[in-house]
This record gives C-alpha cells, structure tokens and sequence, in this order.
C-alpha cells in the first residue's frame, strides 16, 4: 500500500499540478486575466444569481389562450370552406365551446358534401419525430343528424403546445438578447414551461414586463359609424368591438374586427424620436406583402382614422391624411425614451403565441451578491483556519500532511467546477465550507486505524500500512452513502440547492482521491526520508486510548429519550404551525436596504397594510438598515403574485433598495413541496439497499431508522426554533441523511469487522467495543464539522444561517444517533441470536439455580 512507483509519483503530482494551474485564476480579476498569453488557463467558476445578481423567472404558457387561438382558427376555416364550396352550402350554428366548434348543415342532401370539404380539418399533420411522425389534432363526431362537431384531441392540444413552447422559447430567446445582458440561459422546462435566467441584470422589473407581453400588434381601422359612448350603452355594431387605450384614465374606442396588417408583417422597429416634436416614437418597416396592404388600406381611407394595436390595448389613432405607401410609419404615444425602446424590443423578437405567466421569480440585487460572497470567503478562510489548527493539534506532523492534502482537495473543487462551467452558488460555498470540515474524515479514519495497529504491537511502517489498507472499504461505503442523497437532491433539486449538489458531490469525489492517495503519498515520502521509529506525538490527546464507556448498559434510556423526543417533535409538527418558506406555502418574500439611517419597521408595516394585500410580515433581517417582507399567497392566481410585487415596489423604492426578491405561485409551491417528500424517500430507499447489499438486513434496517429519527429531530427542531423551512432547508436535511449514514457506518463497519474476529463475544459486548475503538474517530470527525459550521453561522450571512443552524444540529444528532440509536438497534434486532441475548440467558441461568 505504501509503495509509489517513479511513474505513479509523477502522474499524482502532475494531477496536482494541473489542479492548481485550472484552479489559479479565480484568485484573479478578469481584467488581469485578459492580459495574460492566450495559452494560459483563464476559466473562471461561473458565479450563481445569488452571487452575481440578476433574475431566475420560470414562465408557464396559458393553454387556454392556445385552445381560444385554434377554435377561432377552426371557426374561420369552417366558414370560409362552406362557403366557398361549389355549390355553396347552407349552415347555421356556428359556434364554439371549450375544445369543441360546431356547425349545423340547414340541407340534409349537403351532408355528404359538408363532410368532404371540411375533411382537410381532420386530416393528419405532419408533427416530425413528435407521436411517431404526425398526429390527428382535430375529431369529427357526426353522431347527431346534420350536426357536425370538431374536437381538438388530446395529441391535437399536446402537438399545439410543444410548437407553441419552441417558438416562444425563440421570442423569449431574442426579447432577452436585444436587453444586451451577458450569457442569458433560457431553455424548456416540462411541457407548458419556459425558465429564463439572467445573470448581472440590473433592472429586473423590466425583464418581467418585456417577457409579459404577448406583443400581437394589429393595424385595424377606427369605426366612426357610430359614437363609441353609444356603443357602450347599447351594442356595438357586428364586426366592430369596443377597445381601450392605455391612458390613464383609458380612453375607449370603436375597433373594426378587421385586421388590414399585423405585427407579422413587420421587418424592422427602431425607438426614436419625431422630428416635429422631439417625442420618443417607434419607427416600423414593412415586409412588401405588408407594405402593398397597409398602402392599399391607407389610400382607401384617406380622412378616417385608424388604430395601432397591442395586446388588445390602443397605443394611438391617427388620422389618415394621405396615402402611406413606403412601408414605413411612425408609433406614437406617451412613450419614454426606455418604454419606446422595450416597445421596438417587442415588435423585431415577435409576438408570442401565447400568454407567459410569471410563476416564479427569483431575483437578487448585485449589492447583496458582493455582500454573499464577502461572507462566504469571511467563512470559509475563518472555518479553514480553524479546522487546519485543530487537525494539527490532534496529530501533529501527520495533522500537517492532512493540511496540504487538505488545501489540493479545495483546490480541485475549484479545479472541477471551473473545467465543467458548474455554477457557485451561495449554499455552494457553504458546500465548501462544509466539505472542508468533511474532508478531513478520511485522514480522521486512517489516522485513527494507524494508532490503533502501532497500540497494538504492529511496527510504524506495518501499522500505516495496515491503518490505509483497512480504512479504505470504511471510506468507501461511508462516502457512497453520503453520495446518494447528493444525487437525489441534484435530481430533484433547483437553483442554488442544485448549486450546493453540485459543489459538494465533487467535494465527496475529491476527498476519496485527496485522502487516500495524496496523503498515502506524503506519508510514503516521510516514511522513506525520516525513517521513524516512532509515530508523530500530538500536541493533545482528545480521547485517551482503551476508553471502556459502556454505552450499551444505558441504551434503555436512551430509547426512551429518543422516542420520546420523536413523539414530541412530532406532535409539535402536527399541531403547531412549522414556519415554512414561500417555496412551499407559496407568496412573495422581498429583502429592502434602507437608503439612509436604519429602517423603520413600523412604518413599512403600516404603508404596506394600506396597499389591501392580505397577510403581511415585517422583519428585521441583519443589520438595523435591513428588513424582510413577507406576504401571503394571493387567493387570485399566479398574476396577483407579481401585482403584489409592483405595489410593495411602488410604495418604498424611493427610500429603500431592494436587494432581494422571491415570488412563489400557489402551483410552484405545491410541486416544490411533493419533490421534497419524494427526494427524502427515494434518498432513503437508497441507502437502504446499498447498505442492505454491503451488510446485512439489520445494519439496512439500524441505519434506516437511525437516520429517520436524525430527520424527526431536525424537523423538531424546526418547529422548536421557528426558523423558516424553504428549499435550502430540504437540502439541509438531505445532507443530515448522508452525514448521520456517513457516522453510522464507520460504527457498523467495525461491528462487523469484529463479528468475524470474536464468534463468541456477546453482541452487548462487542458493540460496547465496537464503539469505543471508533470514539476517537467520530469525535474528531464531528468537531472539525461543527467547527466548520459554526464559521457559517457566524459569518456566513443571513441568507443562509437557517440552513447552516440545521446542519450544525443534524451533525451533533447525527453523532448521537450513530452511537446511541443505530448500534443498539442491532441488539434489538438479534443480529447474532446465539449470543445478542448472552446477559438475558445468564440472568435466567441463575433464576434457574435459585429456583433449584
């Protein structure tokens, strides 16, 4: 095991070496970069919204709107078809409901002919790799006499959606570009949803109204046969509707139905400004086919006046003074120099298809980006330094070995996530953080193994050896179990919980590789060039060797503590309301800097009760100037959440940033909150079955339940404290899984060691053992953990504390349960049922005697 090949010892220190070059320049600014030879390295981590600033809104498409397109669709042709046949047939009834348009042929001797004509409604299109080539989007049900009924099916409206979502993903695509922003990210997201990412956006409210906007510009001509007053208290005439402008108040006008040219006919639109009155305006430019109508229309209505149209709302209605026969015009309105813009922004990308609705938004300020990043690094040097010092007082020279070992694992994190362009997000470098702590666990083991073989008469050389050799199946399935639950919540999870996945799954992989070969390494080199008779001396000794607790003699009482505090956390979840975050309640959470002096709770409270948007909380969140809003769900649907975030901003932007903003809508939230209970149990089943597969069923079974009581804790705790349950909080308890697994089975690792070494031991017995041969180890472990955590309580920031507090009581739960639950578990479950029971045969034995 100790022996390294000339070969091998290069290849270790180039992977070093290249880990260090990849790792480089993200200690430097990219303007530095930029001056450096093209052949150096100069990728860069890509920073997380919550580190950079800039917005993460998921937009689902209104499939009515779609369904309302296709019937009016299926209306025209119908009528166009019918009455352009030869003969002409006589309908009536034409009408539409639902999914469904129906027409009734007056002349029964027409049927047949109606059916023929209208077939091409019914026929296949062509639909690509989409349902095996193409698909029938519409039925004919002709069961009742001379009445005809088109349906659009199932694949029909499947078929429209998925069209409908490319091509607004290409809208949304162009409509984020012309913004000018930086490496925009807009993909699918399932079948009706379209998630657009904007890192470094400075103004976000601005990218949620261009991407509300359908954009469907019309041309139509005024109707002036009647006065719109009149319209309004009778009917108005047939093929005119009644329209407002945007003015405040609206001004209605009397539209013509007729479409003369529309936004798809258009080929260009510039914001600038008249030349006569110096007024912001668009300036448009017609393809021909658009120009040859729009002149037509204009030189037929010279005098009348028509209306330029947007999303069913007038933008104005000039005069028609002359023939406009270029292709060219002018929009003019109460534009700003900015609203023009977004407007000429709109017309070049293209209408939608259909409406997006904002479901989820999260967007964070550039100021509390810098601010996250100051506390993540505060931390992370702060929780380094302390976890290094402590590493070094343990185990002195070795504990320094562990430190360089320690110092490449962190540098291949960072190695790993700029090669892959991973993203680093807040909870990521908590990921670090927490790693740091972690990482240390495998030197902790071989460390640990390696004084218990020299204790045990073995030579130094023969006990390392040894100690590496044995800790590496421990290693192993400890890290695996740890890896699971990282993979399950990178499956389920989003955004910066994804982030923190990403960050420490690596954080897992590098360890193995940092521990166990690196450092055998180190420990190769030392052991050639000082040649020592005698392991390095620790400066302290945490756990003095042969510590004899009997911890099995109090596992009564420790069941009953558990059960009892498992009772009660879980009667406090079912009957006391556990704070949970808009991810799963859904509603908007708003974090505002004051821009002078400190802010002023009460009168935000009493500004925001005023705007009549329901359950309002009100908060300080850090500093005296910093303040947290909360406001409940809105009973009126997905778009009354962002009319809640327009009102709280109109209200205090003039004296307060706003530095952070998450809105959740009611089906956002209910999704999140079914993910979360299927993450922990699928995180669950598999552990289950790989320790099930590395052991046996009662270690599956021990370590399973062990790990559920650590999640009753945690939720307990939750409900104890009132700290807020969100996202980050789920991965919290995620992580609380792999950890507690991790503690567990290095516990049941030497139990079954042990099991093969002593047949005859009773089970009580050999886990008393068991545990104290592995205390040194677990109690390390769980310190440089823990000190690790507390540097992100401390320093981490707000955004943060409630996941990292979680984790930080996990880890002390954790420890607890691996000690007190799971081991004892197996005397519960006769893990050796000729021995498990030794002190209950003697106690009968001598009940025997006495009764003799």
């Amino acid at each position: 095991m100790l022996y390294f090949s000339r070969l091998k010892m290069v290849l270790i220190w180039l992977a070093v070496a290249v880990t260090v070059i990849l790792a480089a320049p993200n200690l430097f600014p990219t303007s530095t970069l930029a001056q450096l030879p093209n052949w150096v390295p100069k990728r860069q981590m890509t920073l997380g919204l919550d580190l950079q600033g800039g917005s993460h809104i998921l937009l689902e498409m209104n499939q009515n709107d779609l369904i309302k397109d296709r019937m009016e669709t299926t209306r025209d042709e119908i009528r166009t078809l019918l009455r352009d046949a030869n003969p002409k047939i006589n309908y009536t009834g034409l009408s539409g409901s639902g999914r469904t348009v129906q027409v009734r042929i007056t002349d029964p001797a027409q049927l047949d002919q109606a059916k023929k004509v209208l077939k091409p409604l019914t026929d296949p299109v062509a639909a690509g790799l989409f349902s095996g080539g193409s698909i029938q989007e519409m039925s004919l049900d002709d069961s009742e006499p001379g009445l005809l009924k088109f349906t659009v099916t199932d694949a029909g409206l499947k078929y429209r959606t998925s069209t409908a979502l490319t091509q607004s993903i290409e809208v949304v695509e162009r409509r984020v570009n012309e913004l000018g922003t930086t490496e925009p990210i807009v993909q699918r997201q399932g079948d009706d949803r379209i998630l657009v990412q904007v890192p470094g956006l400075q103004d976000p409210q601005r990218l949620k109204e261009i991407l509300g906007q359908t954009a469907k510009l019309t041309f139509q001509m005024v109707d002036q046969s009647m006065p719109v007053q009149d319209a309004l208290k009778g009917r108005p005439p047939a093929g005119s509707s009644v329209l407002y402008s945007q003015d405040d108040p609206p001004v209605p006008y009397l539209i013509e139905n007729r479409v003369i040219v529309s936004g798809e006919n258009l080929v260009d639109a510039q914001a600038t400004y008249n030349s006569q009155t110096n007024e912001p305006v668009v300036s448009f430019r017609f393809d021909s086919k658009g120009a040859t109508r729009f002149g037509q229309a204009t030189a037929q209505n010279v005098g009348k006046l028509f209306a330029i149209i947007l999303d069913n709302q007038v933008i104005s209605a000039p005069q028609i003074r002359e023939p406009i026969l270029g292709g060219t015009g002018q929009i003019s309105g109460n534009f700003t120099p900015q609203s023009a813009n977004d407007l000429a922004v709109l017309l070049r990308a293209g209408a939608l298809p259909a409406t997006l609705t904002v479901i989820e938004e999260r967007t964070v300020g550039p100021g509390l980006g810098q601010d996250s990043i100051h506390a993540g690094k505060v931390a992370g040097v702060i929780g380094s330094i302390l976890v290094v010092a402590f590493m070094f007082v343990a185990y002195g020279f070795l504990g320094f070995l562990a430190n360089i070992a320690l110092a490449v694992h962190v540098a291949m994190i960072v190695a790993l996530l700029s090669l892959l362009g991973a993203t680093l997000t807040l909870p990521g470098i908590a990921g670090i953080v927490l790693t740091i702590g972690m990482a240390v666990d495998s030197n902790v083991l071989i460390y640990e193994r390696i004084r218990e073989e020299r204790r045990n008469g073995r030579s130094v050389i023969q006990a390392i050896d040894t100690g590496f050799s044995k800790a590496l199946a421990t290693i192993v399935d400890s890290n695996v179990t740890s890896l699971i639950a990282t993979v399950v919540l990178f499956w389920l999870g989003t955004g910066p919980v994804k982030g923190f996945a990403i960050t420490y799954a690596i954080g897992i992989l590098t360890t193995v590789f940092t521990a166990f070969t690196f450092t055998r390494m180190l420990v190769s080199i030392w052991l050639r060039r000082a040649r020592p008779k005698e392991l390095p001396r620790a400066p302290v000794t945490f756990i003095p060797p042969g510590t004899k607790i009997p911890f099995m003699g109090i596992r009564r009482w420790t069941f009953a503590l558990s059960s009892l505090l498992s009772i009660l956390s879980v009667v406090g979840f079912l009957t006391i309301d556990i704070n949970y975050g808009i991810d799963f309640k859904g509603g908007s959470m708003i974090e505002v800097q004051s821009k002078q002096g400190d802010a002023d709770l009460g009168d935000i409270r009493n500004r925001l009760s005023e705007l009549n948007i329901g359950e309002i909380q009100v908060q300080q969140f850090g500093a005296p100037n910093d303040v947290l809003i909360r406001v409940g769900t809105q009973d009126a649907g997905e778009n009354a959440e962002q009319t809640v975030i327009d009102k709280v901003r109109g209200e205090l932007q003039d004296q307060y940033d706003f530095r952070r903003v998450e809105v959740v809508g009611p089906t956002v939230s209910g999704e999140l909150a079914k993910q979360g209970t299927i993450a922990m149990l699928i995180a669950l089943v598999g552990i289950l079955l790989y320790v099930w597969f590395r052991f046996e069923w009662q270690f599956a079974v021990g370590a399973i339940v062990a790990t559920v009581h650590d999640v009753v804790m945690t939720i307990g705790f939750f409900v104890l404290t009132g700290l807020e349950f969100n996202q980050s909080s789920l991965a919290a308890i995620l992580t609380i899984i792999g950890y507690s697994l991790n503690d567990t089975i290095v516990v049941y690792d030497r139990v079954r060691e042990d099991l093969r070494r002593y047949k005859k031991m009773p089970l009580p017995q050999l886990l008393n053992n068991a545990i104290n041969e592995t205390l040194s180890r677990t109690t390390l472990t769980s310190v440089t953990t823990i000190l690790a955590l507390l540097a992100l309580v401390l320093f981490g920031g707000e955004v943060i504390r409630s996941f990292t507090l979680a984790m930080l009581f996990g880890v002390v739960f954790g420890t607890y349960s691996s000690i007190f639950i799971a081991a004892p578990l197996l005397i519960l479950f006769k893990l050796r049922p000729q021995a498990a029971t030794a002190e209950e045969e003697q106690k009968s034995a001598n009940g025997k005697a006495v009764a003799t």
